[in-house]
């Protein structure tokens, strides 16, 4: 539980209690989605741990979160449904209970200015999720098989007729200028995911948004394509840069912080966490502040997966948890040698 907070914790500046159900393996994220979207009842029926499993996780992370000095802050919880109805967390529905799920625990690190603006975006109601279904569904209001998208209520699955969203045409994704500019003039917008088999999870497809806000927004993509090209190119440049300096002086603290790490060893660390876009520790504020609790989380996963036997037995189908649990004398003996 604890090695799962600390990794939400130096990936996002601050951890939920959500963070540690899916961080020990109680809950998949999937499940997490489908509750979102309305569609679980309360968020313990899908964990897979028992009632008094969970109570005793939860008093856990509250004290270790009190121990490290953490904030907390009280986010508030809505459905991405029509009424935006609050979710709730319990089976009794107890509201003690309820708070301390939905308490976020915030590093003192984060200024005031920044706590409040994080409490902010928590908090904002969430999109409306609008599911492409991968089969006909019968409508709950209208009794009617459909085939069309389908927005989940209490009563089941709502066709668009029903749910007064007919009248929105799809944008796919693809063209982030165009969907911001659509999504923001539009009176009512949602967005439109479907299920992947493959990957057990529920991907983004695009948005619904009103057509002649979609019109207004295509022209004014086309009024501006060439500014707009040119922009990107002069910010691709200057991103290359950046993530440039970035590896160096990420190489740079590494070596400080693991003396007998070889310099070379470092510069592929550094490379390899900090990829834009990868979603890797390097890439987290805390990984860019070169944090040293971040950075020896990433040097670990290096030492992990290049110098253990961690990735055969992920081959071999041993679990993620038992094979780190398994090759954690052998990362520590390498960390300590090159901390001499």
């Amino acid at each position: 539980m604890i090695r799962a907070a600390e990794a939400a914790l130096a990936k996002r500046k601050f951890v939920t209690a959500i963070d540690v159900l899916v961080g020990v393996g109680w809950l998949e994220p999937r499940r997490v989605d489908e509750w979102r979207q309305g569609r679980v009842e309360y968020l313990e029926r899908v964990t897979v741990a028992n009632l008094g499993k969970i109570s005793t996780a939860m008093r856990s992370f509250r004290r270790w979160a009190q121990t490290r000095g953490l904030k907390p802050s009280e986010t508030a919880y809505l459905a991405r449904t029509r009424d935006r109805r609050p979710l709730r967390f319990s089976k009794s529905g107890d509201p003690g209970i309820e708070q301390a799920y939905r308490t976020h625990w915030v590093s003192p690190e984060l200024s005031e200015k920044k706590r409040a603006r994080l409490a902010e975006r928590e908090s904002r109601p969430p999109e409306l999720v609008v599911v492409s279904p991968l089969r006909d569904f019968t409508c709950s209001a209208c009794g009617e098989e459909q085939g069309g998208s389908l927005i989940m209520e209490d009563s089941g699955p709502i066709c668009m007729a029903c749910a007064d969203m007919a009248h929105l045409v799809f944008l796919p994704s693809g063209d982030a200028a165009l969907t911001r500019r659509a999504k923001a003039g539009s009176r009512l917008s949602a967005v439109v995911v479907r299920f992947s088999g493959s990957r057990r999870r529920f991907e983004r497809q695009g948005i619904l948004v009103e057509e002649q806000t979609l019109e207004r927004a295509e022209r004014e993509c086309l009024a501006d394509e060439d500014a707009r090209s040119r922009r990107r190119e002069r910010d691709a440049q200057r991103r290359i840069g950046e993530d440039l300096e970035l590896q160096a002086r990420m190489a740079a603290k590494i070596v400080r912080l693991f003396p007998g790490c070889p310099p070379e060893r470092a510069q592929s660390i550094a490379r390899h966490t900090s990829l834009r876009g990868s979603g890797r520790v390097g890439r987290s504020e805390a990984g860019r502040a070169l944090e040293p609790a971040a950075l020896e989380l990433v040097v670990a996963a290096a030492v992990r997966h290049e110098d253990t036997r961690y990735d055969e037995l992920l081959m071999s189908g041993v679990e993620r948890e038992l094979a780190r649990a398994q090759v954690r004398d052998e990362v520590a003996r390498v960390l300590d040698g090159w901390r001499q």
